[in-house]
């Protein structure tokens, strides 16, 4: 259950970890923000209307978003990462990290 959780939660252990720091803390406040909706519009849906097709609805596009979030950062090379033909960085790393 740890490995899940970390697979998951844990910004140096999910697919986001190739990111620098501050845009994965961006995408995973994002994420957060999107899963605490789907439960609470889950929440909403049952209370409200008894209706389990939304439920399900919600929590798949939820995963589905998930998924795609962390496909995408592993195949993503951003700017930073893309050397100079000269083997030179594009600009000063200010965190000291390659």
């Amino acid at each position: 259950m740890r490995d899940w959780y970390r697979m998951v939660m844990d910004g140096d252990h999910n697919p986001l970890s190739a990111l620098p720091r501050a845009q994965r803390f961006q995408i995973m406040v994002f994420l957060s923000l999107m899963w605490t909706s789907v439960f609470c519009a889950m929440a909403g849906a049952w209370v409200f209307y008894g209706e389990l097709l939304i439920l399900h609805l919600l929590l798949a596009s939820g995963v589905l978003i998930t998924g795609m979030t962390f496909r995408s950062a592993r195949q993503l090379t951003s700017y930073r990462d893309q050397r100079r033909q000269d083997g030179t960085a594009r600009y000063d790393d200010v965190w000291g990290a390659n």
